[in-house]
């Protein structure tokens, strides 16, 4: 393996839900002008997106990438880019080509200049066939493109590290619940939209049925999950480093509403399933990651009341403001 140009770091989809919390951690720890952010998008005035060095990228423009790992003188690549889960069903073309091609063009980034690259997977890489609590050896079967995509890229990032020595690493997101940066098109944004919605409105529209259940994460437990990873020494890391199962909270739909009233009396909410409700029903209803705890110490902080009380604060504190 080639030595990095630098040791500054590249994060792809910057503007995504994880990559505004991600970038902000990251230029936290390591200093602003250590920590890149790319994105086909340019930041809006009204986003949170930390201050910083900015600048376009297509991760599908293999030499675009190369020149700016070199110009600026990359060491770690985290590779956030990508088509979610409900978007994708809508269009399955694009989202193979960013999902795959994307990540192809990290991983041989990566491969030439000696990279380390974390790349998430999703509880999506599981299908139907799963049984309620999915554990890191479960069968991968999904049904939807996005999880196609992104059994793809465990693969792709176990081939890499085997054939060529790449520093892959990757977790198995559940849905993830901010507050700060709106959901991107996936079939969890009904945990991050219902919280909106109860506070500004006090009425939610849910597009799943009442019981359905599925992991979740807070945003805080996976920026940490992320970073605990990343800084891990690698000799630590098992056969699952490109894809580790870590949990968060699992609850339904119903349950969440329910919490949310007990915090915002008025609070009313009608359950009404559209096209995601097939794709919630063909994901487990929680993981179980035992790998991760084994190998780095993953536990997550958040329960259920928890992250009910910090997005309704959180909230209210923007919204006031």
């Amino acid at each position: 393996m080639a030595e990095p140009p630098g040791d500054r770091i590249l994060v792809t989809g910057a503007l995504g839900q994880i990559g505004t919390e991600l970038v902000s951690a990251l230029r936290n720890k390591y200093g602003k002008d250590t920590v890149l952010a790319t994105d086909i998008r340019e930041p809006s005035e009204e986003s949170y997106f930390p201050d910083g060095p900015f600048c376009n990228l297509s991760v599908l423009d293999g030499e675009a990438l190369e020149k700016i790992v070199l110009d600026e003188g990359i060491g770690t690549v985290f590779h956030l880019a990508a088509i979610l889960s409900a978007a994708g069903e809508k269009n399955p073309d694009l989202c193979h080509r960013v999902n795959v091609g994307g990540t192809v063009s990290v991983l041989e980034a990566a491969r030439d200049f000696g990279l380390k690259v974390f790349a998430p997977s999703s509880i999506a890489v599981f299908g139907p066939d799963s049984p309620n609590i999915a554990s890191q050896k479960t069968p991968l079967n999904p049904t939807t493109i996005y999880g196609k995509t992104k059994v793809t890229g465990e693969v792709l990032g176990m081939n890499y590290f085997k054939q060529y020595g790449v520093d892959i690493r990757g977790l198995r997101f559940p849905g993830l619940i901010s507050w700060r940066a709106p959901a991107g098109g996936g079939t969890t944004d009904y945990a991050v939209d219902i919280f909106h919605a109860a506070v500004k409105d006090g009425h939610y529209d849910c597009f799943v049925s009442e019981d359905t259940r599925l992991p979740m994460m807070y945003i805080d437990d996976a920026i940490r999950a992320t970073e605990c990873l990343m800084e891990v020494d690698g000799s630590r890391l098992g056969p699952s480093r490109a894809g580790y199962n870590v949990r968060g909270i699992s609850f339904t739909a119903g349950e969440l509403a329910d919490k949310i009233s007990e915090r915002i009396p008025e609070f009313t909410c009608d359950f009404n399933p559209d096209f995601r409700q097939e794709v919630a029903d063909s994901w487990p209803d929680d993981i179980d990651d035992g790998p991760a705890k084994k190998d780095w110490g993953w536990q997550a902080e958040f329960d259920l009341d928890r992250m009910v009380d910090e997005m309704i604060d959180n909230l209210r504190k923007n919204q006031s403001s």
